[in-house]
């Protein structure tokens, strides 16, 4: 992993971080601005970490309602 790379996935979970705390989901794209203006390398690489970070947390969200959904279908119980 290059010093970019390191870079922006620390950043990347800085923001994620910030992101929960504040529920400003769009805060990843005014972090990506500040960095434009001064490095399209590392707001390049930054994207590309965040990017990753939140398919991860849908992907996870989809598993976690299709098991519980399983789960329910498998105890008679409704689903909720």
């Amino acid at each position: 992993m290059s010093s970019v790379e390191k870079i922006a996935s620390r950043l990347a979970d800085d923001t994620m971080a910030a992101m929960k705390e504040t529920g400003e989901d769009r805060l990843y794209t005014e972090v990506a601005a500040v960095l434009g203006a001064s490095s399209q390398t590392l707001e390049e690489a930054y994207l590309t970490e965040i990017r990753v970070r939140l398919a991860e947390v849908t992907a996870r969200r989809f598993l976690e309602e299709k098991l519980a959904t399983s789960r329910d279908k498998a105890t008679g119980q409704a689903p909720g």
